[in-house]
C-alpha cells in the first residue's frame, strides 16, 4: 500500500510553491550572496544533491560533537567550535541555493519541497547535537532540540492550512542560524567554559536580572530563546490557523488536532525519560534525541506529503505510526519500580530499538515517497532530465 493515491497524483500535477520571507537580512544582505553563490554550480548538478549536500555538512557536525563529548557535557578542542560554524553556515547557503539551482534548471518539484523540508526537520535534530556540544548543556540539548523543533512543526503546520510558507521579518532559519553559527564562530575564541559559568558572571553587565543571573550561561540562553523565539512564532502560527479557519468555514478543534501526534511525541518520551532508571537522556543524549528527531522528522514528511497530495484538513492517523515503540520503552522503565531500579530489558537496549525504529520507519517513508513522486511526475531524485534542464 503507497502513500499516494490517484487525488494525490493529480495534485501532486498541480501543485505550485507559495512562500513569504520578509526578513530584511535575506532579503538586502544574504539574497544577494546566494544569488551569486548557486552560479557556482553547474546546470547538470540536480537541486536535491545541494539539499543532501548540505544536511551532511550538519552530519559531520554532529558526528564531531559526539567525537569530542560524548554526553555534550565537556568541553571540544577549539577548533571544532570553528568547523561547528563553518558547517553550520555552508548548510543554510546550501540550502537556500538549492531552490534557485531547481529555478535555473527548469527542475522545480513537488519532490524537491519535500525533499528539503524533510532534510530541514532532522537538521533540527543534528544541529541541535552539535550547538549542545558548543555550550556543553549534557542532558539539557533535548530541550534545545525541542526549542527548535516546535517553531518547526507550528510553521509546518501553518503551512499545511494557509497555502504559503510565510517566514516573519526575523525567523529561524535566516536570522536563527546566523546567531547560532556566531556563537560557534564566538566559542572557538572564547572556549565551551563561558557557556557553563553563571550567566551574571559571563555577561557582567546584566547581572541585575532577576532569576536567570544566577544560572548557567546556556540555561539562561534556552529560557531567552524561549520567551523571544519559541513563544511568538507559535502564537503567530496559531493566530494565521485561526485567522484561515475561521474565513473558510472550517473547524478550529480539527485543525489543532493535527498537533496530537507531535504532543504525544513530547508526552511519552520525556514520560520515559523520567521514569528512566538508567537516565537515557544523561547517559546517551544522542540517542534519545536522533531517536525523537527522527521520529518528529516522520510526522513533518506525512504532514507536508499531506499538503501536498492536497489531502482532507484533520489528524492523519499515519503519523502516529513514529509513536508505536514508546509503550514498550516507558511500560519497560516502569518495570524498575517493581524490581529494585533494574528494568525487564536493559535500557541501553531499549533506546538502541527506539533508534532502529524510527530509522526504518522514516527510511521506508522517504524511499517510499521518493518512489511513489518520481514515477507519478516522471522525473528523477538525483538527475536532471533533458526535459528539465
Amino acid at each position: 500500500m503507497g502513500y499516494i493515491g490517484a487525488h494525490g497524483v493529480a495534485a501532486l500535477h498541480r501543485y505550485k510553491y507559495s512562500g513569504v520571507d520578509h526578513s530584511y537580512l535575506a532579503k538586502y544582505v544574504l539574497q544577494p550572496f546566494w544569488s551569486r553563490f548557486v552560479t557556482l554550480f553547474p546546470l547538470w548538478m540536480p537541486p536535491n544533491m545541494i539539499t543532501l549536500t548540505g544536511f551532511m555538512f550538519l552530519l559531520v557536525s554532529a558526528l564531531l560533537g559526539y567525537i569530542y563529548s560524548p554526553r555534550l557535557d565537556s568541553p571540544p578542542p577549539r577548533w571544532v567550535h570553528f568547523a561547528h560554524g563553518l558547517l553550520l553556515f555552508l548548510y543554510q547557503t546550501f540550502d537556500a541555493v538549492d531552490g534557485k539551482q531547481a529555478r535555473r534548471t527548469n527542475s522545480s518539484s513537488p519532490l524537491g519541497e519535500l525533499f528539503d523540508h524533510g532534510c530541514d526537520a532532522l537538521a533540527c535534530t543534528f544541529e541541535s547535537l552539535a550547538f549542545g556540544s558548543t555550550i556543553m548543556c549534557g542532558r539539557s540539548t533535548f530541550w534545545l532540540w525541542l526549542i527548535s523543533a516546535v517553531p518547526f512543526y507550528g510553521a509546518t503546520w501553518e503551512y499545511y492550512f494557509t497555502n504559503t510558507l510565510i517566514l516573519p521579518v526575523v525567523n529561524g532559519p535566516t536570522e536563527g542560524l546566523m546567531l547560532i553559527y556566531v556563537c560557534h564562530f564566538f566559542t572557538a575564541a572564547v572556549g565551551a567554559e563561558w557557556w557553563v559559568q553563571q550567566f551574571g558572571k559571563s555577561l557582567p553587565f546584566l547581572n541585575w536580572v532577576p532569576l536567570i543571573a544566577g544560572i548557567p550561561t546556556y540555561g539562561a540562553v534556552l529560557c531567552i530563546m524561549v520567551a523571544f523565539a519559541v513563544i511568538p512564532t507559535v502564537t503567530f502560527n496559531v493566530c494565521n490557523v485561526y485567522t484561515v479557519v475561521k474565513s473558510r468555514n472550517g473547524s478550529m478543534p480539527l485543525a489543532l488536532a493535527m498537533l496530537y501526534p507531535f504532543a504525544v511525541l513530547l508526552g511519552g518520551v520525556m514520560l520515559w525519560q523520567y521514569l528512566s532508571p538508567s537516565d537515557i537522556v544523561g547517559n546517551y543524549p544522542h540517542l534519545v534525541i536522533i531517536g525523537t528527531g527522527l521520529a518528529f522528522g516522520f510526522m513533518v514528511g506525512r504532514m507536508i506529503l499531506s499538503h501536498l497530495c492536497d489531502e482532507p484538513k484533520g489528524l492523519k492517523t499515519g503519523m502516529c505510526m513514529s509513536l508505536l515503540y514508546l509503550p514498550f520503552a516507558i511500560a519497560n522503565a516502569l518495570t524498575s519500580r517493581l524490581n529494585d531500579g533494574v528494568p525487564l530489558v536493559d535500557e541501553t537496549l531499549v533506546l538502541l530499538g527506539y533508534c532502529a525504529f524510527t530509522v526504518t520507519l522514516y527510511l521506508h517513508f522517504a524511499t517510499s515517497v521518493i518512489h511513489e513522486i518520481t514515477t507519478a511526475l516522471g522525473i528523477y531524485c538525483f538527475r536532471i532530465t533533458r526535459k528539465e534542464a
